[in-house]
């Protein structure tokens, strides 16, 4: 995956999928898996099991998030309800940190498809958490997914977003962002909260290869759509926003320049080798392609 990680760099390819085997499904399946989890949502089994899941994130939250350093909390007074949410994405527990930092707040996120397929305990947190699957699909972007987001806004909750699209594990830097989360801030009227979250490798090791990490997160000034100026020209310069802010928040997180040369070391962001839950994660995915290829 690291040698993935600096082709993809020295590419200019920052959105690209980078885990070895990543599961993938095809269109057809894809919608059908879609179709299934927005059927299930109205049922009494889901909000049941939603209200477990939601439980069992915030305990999560307080207990990955506890004693990090948050930075910018001040910002979030301006956007008491509806909002899209975008941090940096390089671990599947981040966004229990981006949760806590919020102050718990109920948070929906854009999640990929196949993440309903996993099996086991994750399979029934993706497909139970507040989820909003995301496809390629132009037709499923254009109208079923604009009335999910309609929804949860008119209900004052906020969406988190990566915009960054795909995970890269342990990235440290912030990469250039899709222009999807924008799109969709300008089109409902809603601000961006924008954060990011800093790894930080402590002294103690969890084994002879690898440290124990801690987290800081900053949250930066909301950005908010111009009035004056189309869909598209908002969602232009709240990206171009976003991403300065992400790339301030990191030379001052990391204490030194952003570049994007790949420094060869044995993390993908220049720094020693971490470990912060991500092996049960990782073990997970890989039951995921042991499955689709059973059934195949």
């Amino acid at each position: 995956m690291i040698k993935n990680i600096e082709r993809a760099v020295q590419d200019g390819r920052f959105n690209d999928k980078v885990e070895v085997n990543d599961p993938t499904l095809p269109p057809a399946a894809e919608k059908a898996v879609i179709d299934h989890y927005l059927a299930s949502q109205t049922t009494w089994r889901h909000r049941f099991n939603n209200v477990i899941v939601r439980t069992g994130m915030n305990l999560s939250a307080r207990w990955i998030g506890h004693g990090i350093q948050v930075t910018g909390r001040e910002n979030l007074a301006a956007v008491p309800g509806a909002a899209i949410v975008t941090s940096n994405h390089f671990s599947p527990v981040e966004n229990l940190i981006v949760r806590k930092a919020l102050g718990m707040p109920r948070l929906y996120i854009v999640s990929q498809t196949t993440n309903l397929e996993m099996p086991g305990t994750l399979g029934y947190v993706f497909n139970n958490a507040d989820i909003l699957p995301i496809s390629a699909d132009v037709n499923y972007l254009a109208h079923e997914f604009p009335d999910l987001l309609d929804t949860v806004f008119k209900r004052q909750h906020k969406v988190l977003i990566y915009p960054e699209q795909e995970m890269w594990y342990n990235y440290r830097k912030p990469r250039p962002p899709k222009r999807g989360a924008y799109y969709y801030a300008a089109r409902f009227n809603v601000p961006v909260i924008s954060c990011f979250v800093a790894i930080h490798t402590l002294a103690k090791q969890v084994s002879p290869a690898f440290n124990k990490v801690g987290y800081s997160m900053q949250i930066m000034p909301s950005i908010f759509p111009d009035p004056q100026k189309s869909v598209r020209e908002n969602s232009i310069a709240m990206m171009q926003q976003d991403y300065r802010q992400k790339c301030q928040a990191y030379e001052r997180a990391y204490q030194r320049k952003l570049t994007y040369q790949f420094s060869g070391m044995t993390s993908p962001a220049g720094g020693e080798r971490t470990s912060h839950g991500g092996s049960h994660y990782l073990r997970l995915r890989a039951g995921l392609r042991q499955s689709d290829a059973k059934a195949a």
